[in-house]
């Protein structure tokens, strides 16, 4: 029995690390998803991003959104932006807008 409650306790704290790792990283993903238009720094000075009168993802506007609406842009598509819904699950969606959120001015 005190080795299966051992056991027990060494899986338990030992779990939330493994699953820590394993959280997806919105600037990861960010980048071959979204910087070849909004640009690394997510300004939308990139040829592209010029061309199609984007919007800094920095700035008050974008950043005033609600996170909802972010993942209604990013699951949806926008203009000519493609639609990520089905090619991003609901975790990397939650760190791309994390990581659209670290952008503030």
């Amino acid at each position: 029995m005190k080795r299966i409650s051992i056991l027990s306790l060494a899986v338990a704290l030992v779990a939330p690390v493994v699953f820590a790792d394993a959280a997806p990283d919105g600037a990861a993903i960010f980048k071959p998803n979204c910087a070849v238009c909004h640009g690394a720094d997510g300004k939308g000075k990139t040829p592209t991003g010029r061309s199609l009168h984007l919007k800094d993802l920095g700035s008050d506007e974008v950043q005033s959104m609600k996170n909802e609406e972010l993942q209604k842009i990013i699951e949806d598509g926008k203009g000519t932006m493609p639609a990520f819904k089905g090619k991003l699950d609901q975790a990397s969606i939650d760190a791309l807008i994390a990581f659209i959120r670290t952008l503030k001015k």
